[in-house]
């Protein structure tokens, strides 16, 4: 018997969403009040409201969703250069919606029947996430996995109706199958563990379930998300869902940092037009040092987004010739979105410095900017250490120990 929901969504031709150019239009239309609203979301610790209906209403978290259930299907650089945009109105804001915005772009790898069971029931759907693979407890059962654990940092899941968790199948003589598992919000608890220093607003808390039975379409094993065809390719051919998923999962994020400095510079410049130096009475646009400090903040934000859109390009460019990047060039994407995204940190650091006291007051957005800098560094994936060791190993010509890129 054919499923009338899978003949629907197949045969259905929805008008897609906005391109690119339209989507950055209102995503640096939202920044004044995004700006306005930064207080408020790290006072609830999550996204108010407000924000969470902007974000739905003008497109922006359907980017990388198939055209064929209404989304934009953006090429993978609208991550960063979309990102980057929300993220000069507040950081918090555009961690989410990168964050929720890319579970669109998985969703379409999985089986067809995942994509029809979500997808059918509310294209507009919030999937969030936690790619902890040890936390997952897995066992194998009858057309499907017995699922358990306890995963921290889900961004953006008190909104969410799904979440993505990670976990490891381990069976007798085979090897360990690492796998992402589907979670209706009925099936898991969230736990209030958010209480940060910054990316406040993020409402990054902790995930619980027991012996939650997940289907196996309702999984997808990272093997076939390694770049190439996935379960989803049939119903899904773009290029951009081939592309290797964990290779470039920081450019994810990589946008938040990137926008929360160009924010910071931009109003460092400005201020700095106009305004003396307490003491001296000199004007700040006359000191050398002055200059001296933009040039080297602003030198480390625009190599910042030339890396990270490069990046982005070359994958895509990649994947429309069929090509799937050697295990190399897949660390060599990470090593360098995190080098790129650190950059972005240090060009705040210079700035923060570079303002003296000014930047202590609570009332001022210098504070937020930096605070929210080093909480967007804190992640995994921008740790260098663990980036440029990954790749180290395989120039020196060792095995990996990075399983999932």
């Amino acid at each position: 018997m054919v499923d009338p929901q899978t003949t629907t969504l197949r045969n259905a031709r929805p008008s897609h969403g906005p391109g690119h150019d339209e989507l950055l239009e209102r995503a640096r239309a939202l920044v004044p009040t995004l700006a306005a609203r930064a207080e408020e979301a790290e006072r609830l610790r999550r996204l108010p409201p407000e924000s969470e209906r902007d974000l739905h209403e003008t497109g922006l978290y359907r980017m990388l969703q198939p055209q064929r259930v209404g989304g934009s299907e953006l090429d993978y650089s609208a991550l960063v250069t979309l990102g980057a945009a929300v993220a000069q109105g507040c950081a918090s804001t555009a961690w989410n919606l990168t964050n929720l915005a890319s579970h669109h772009w998985m969703l379409a790898m999985f089986p067809e029947a995942a994509q029809n069971r979500l997808w059918g029931e509310n294209p507009d759907v919030l999937i969030a996430s936690s790619f902890i693979f040890p936390a997952g407890k897995v066992k194998a059962a009858k057309n499907g996995y017995v699922l358990s654990g306890r995963w921290p940092f889900s961004s953006g899941v008190d909104p969410s109706d799904w979440t993505m968790l990670a976990g490891i199948v381990r069976e007798d003589g085979a090897p360990p199958d690492h796998r992402v598992f589907l979670v209706h919000r009925s099936e898991y608890e969230i736990i209030d563990t958010w209480h940060v220093s910054g990316l406040k607003g993020t409402g990054s808390k902790d995930v619980v379930c027991e012996d939650v039975f997940v289907p196996a379409e309702m999984t997808v094993s990272v093997a076939d998300l390694k770049g190439g065809p996935t379960p989803g390719s049939e119903v899904n051919p773009n290029p951009l869902y081939r592309l290797p998923v964990f290779a470039l999962f920081p450019a994810i994020l990589s946008g938040v940092g990137l926008g929360n400095a160009e924010a910071c510079y931009a109003h460092y410049v400005d201020r700095s037009r106009s305004r003396t130096a307490s003491y001296s009475g000199a004007k700040l646009s006359d000191l050398q040092s002055t200059q001296i400090k933009i040039g080297s903040a602003g030198t480390r934000i625009s190599v910042a987004r030339r890396t990270m859109i490069g990046i982005c390009e070359d994958a895509m460019a990649d994947a429309r010739r069929g090509i799937v990047p050697d295990l190399a060039t897949k660390l060599a994407y990470r090593r360098d979105l995190a080098y790129a995204t650190n950059l972005c940190t240090e060009a705040v650091d210079i700035i923060h410095a570079a303002s003296g006291a000014h930047a202590l007051y609570l009332s001022g957005p210098l504070q937020r900017w930096f605070r929210d800098a080093h909480a967007v560094i804190a992640h995994i994936a921008f740790n260098m250490d663990a980036a440029t060791a990954a790749h180290g190993r395989i120039a020196l010509g060792l095995e990996t120990d990075n399983h999932v890129v």
